[in-house]
């Protein structure tokens, strides 16, 4: 099975009864949580993850959404309970919100790409990784810096740990489109693809078997029209 990644923009001129009626598709805890969101960019990143995922996985699997049941683990990951046997994975920042979905744990990671205090990266990488940053060309910099990131989160998100594992406890080497981890982890065995998904927003996944060929965009009008729903 391929591993499928999908993107879909944010719009800041979502219409309300659209809004509104899109809200009803997903978990009644779900719209709550998004109701709470005083910035509306914010519960339209949180909306969109939801639904992304639900289409994936419906259009992938050819099922409908009521079929689909979800937990999140003890350290706070959602998972997919039924269908069994498959994973997913979303994340948003900036315009999109991206979707991973595979038969394998999986992990995926999009930042927008803006002005950063490099400092920060003493705090959550590796003296090698700070290094390597450094040691970048400053019109390199910002975007290593924020490859790296997407890499260290796309990698403790396929592990299902989450936050709980020190995001300077293992090592990223990155050689044009070459990566390599560097860890004692148990979780180890992992590929990584990267790519940008715009010249703001970049994109990282790790992944455990199979390819990744790109980023497959649709519109809000794939999720209104959707037969899944």
């Amino acid at each position: 099975m391929m591993v499928s990644i999908y993107g879909i923009k944010i719009n800041d001129d979502i219409d309300k009864n659209i809004f509104n009626k899109l809200l009803c598709i997903v978990s009644s805890e779900k719209k709550n949580k998004i109701l709470k969101f005083r910035s509306k960019k914010d519960a339209q990143r949180s909306l969109f993850g939801d639904l992304l995922a639900r289409y994936v996985i419906c259009n992938k699997l050819n099922i409908k959404n009521e079929q689909l049941e979800f937990d999140v683990n003890k350290y706070g990951k959602p998972n997919l309970i039924r269908p069994e046997g498959y994973h997913y994975n979303i994340s948003h920042s900036g315009d999109w919100v991206v979707c991973a979905f595979d038969n394998h744990p999986i992990g995926i990671d999009v930042e927008v790409i803006k002005p950063i205090d490099f400092n920060i990266a003493k705090k959550f990488y590796t003296e090698f990784e700070y290094t390597d940053l450094m040691n970048q060309k400053e019109n390199n910099r910002l975007n290593y810096f924020y490859r790296l990131w997407t890499l260290k989160e796309s990698y403790i998100k396929a592990d299902g740990k989450g936050l709980s594992i020190p995001l300077n406890s293992f090592s990223f080497s990155i050689n044009n489109q070459d990566i390599e981890l560097m860890t004692e982890n148990e979780f180890n065995s992992c590929l990584f693809w990267q790519n940008e998904i715009d010249n703001k927003h970049i994109v990282s996944v790790c992944y455990l078997k199979g390819n990744i060929d790109s980023i497959k965009i649709i519109n809000q009008s794939n999720i209104l029209m959707s037969p899944f729903f």
